[in-house]
Order: C-alpha cells, then sequence, then structure tokens
C-alpha cells in the first residue's frame, strides 16, 4: 500500500515532542506491519455522527484492507449509509514491537456476491491460519454464511508513527525497558 508522503532528514529534537513529522514509519516497515500483524482497529461514523470502532482482523491485498462481518452489524449499515473509515494497525504483540502505528482514512465498499466471497474466505482463512491447513478449511467454512459480507477498504490518506525514530532523536530520555 503506498500513499503519497515527503521524504524526510532525521533532526535531533531541541526540546519537545510537538512536532513528529520526521518519525513516521519507511514505507519498507508499513509494508512490514500491515503483513504481519492480523489485527487492526476498523472505526465508523454512527447514525448520530458518533467515532466508533472495533477490532477487527483483516487482509492485506493489492492495496487495499479487506475484512468481514454479519450483514447485521451495526458497522455494515454505518458504512453503507457514510462510506467513510479509517483504519489503525500497531505492532504490539507482534515481532515488530509496539510504538510502530499507521492509521489509514478511505472509503469502504460492502460486497455480497459470491464471486468476492469465493476468493475473500479461502485467502482470509489462510492469512489468519498461515500453519495450520486444517483450522484455515474449517475457519473458511464457518465464514461461508449467507448473511456474512465483506467489507473493501481502500486507503486515501496515512499517518503514521515509528516510535524508534523519535527515541533517537532524543537520546537519553528512552525509558528503560522492564
Amino acid at each position: 500500500m503506498k500513499l503519497a508522503t515527503a521524504e524526510r532528514t532525521l533532526l535531533p529534537m531541541d526540546s519537545d515532542y510537538e512536532d513528529l513529522t520526521e518519525c513516521g514509519l519507511s514505507d519498507e516497515l508499513e509494508q512490514k506491519l500491515l503483513n504481519t500483524q492480523r489485527e487492526c482497529v476498523f472505526m465508523w461514523t454512527n447514525q448520530l455522527g458518533e467515532a466508533f470502532g472495533v477490532v477487527h482482523a483483516y487482509l492485506p491485498k493489492d492495496g487495499k484492507i479487506w475484512m468481514t462481518a454479519a450483514a447485521r452489524r451495526k458497522r455494515i449499515s454505518a458504512i453503507k449509509r457514510f462510506p467513510r473509515a479509517s483504519v489503525c494497525i500497531n505492532g504490539s504483540g507482534t515481532a515488530i514491537g509496539g510504538g510502530k502505528t499507521v492509521t489509514y482514512k478511505g472509503n469502504c465498499v460492502v460486497h455480497d456476491d459470491r464471486e468476492t466471497k469465493d476468493w475473500f474466505y479461502p485467502e482470509f482463512s489462510q492469512y489468519l491460519n498461515a500453519e495450520n491447513e486444517q483450522a484455515a478449511t474449517m475457519f473458511q467454512s464457518f465464514l461461508d454464511s449467507p448473511q456474512r459480507v465483506i467489507i473493501e477498504f481502500t486507503p486515501d490518506y496515512k499517518l503514521s508513527f515509528d516510535g524508534s525514530l523519535m527515541w533517537a532523536r532524543s537520546p537519553g530520555v528512552r525509558p528503560e525497558p522492564k
């Protein structure tokens, strides 16, 4: 997933963390994060205009983030009504580690057609259960239900952060690891 970002030169911090624009993830680290993590926070706007979100398993594919849910979930009617949403992915719980995050804004399309389900369910199941083919097959069979839909999220803006760059710019202030 490549979105426009400016090239940056890492400069030392003088006295505060007010401007962290130079602390974004590199394109390579962003891709590694997307392909390593299995869960994101998916956020949308409800009927009252309030922000809401849930932790969601996802599949990164072709510059998009794909998810699935039961059609009766409130998030589905919300994104059909107003397709703008956000996705946040963090490295916590992975070998990448915490302090590395990317948030995307973009548009959603809800799919309920057989063609999309036929490619998505096997790929998604394999992505989440790469080391256990039997579990992937069983998971796929549970997903393929009549009232399940697939969310296609296409990002058009990103904001990322690499905490290690912030610490590198301010040596001597990093907390000691526990």
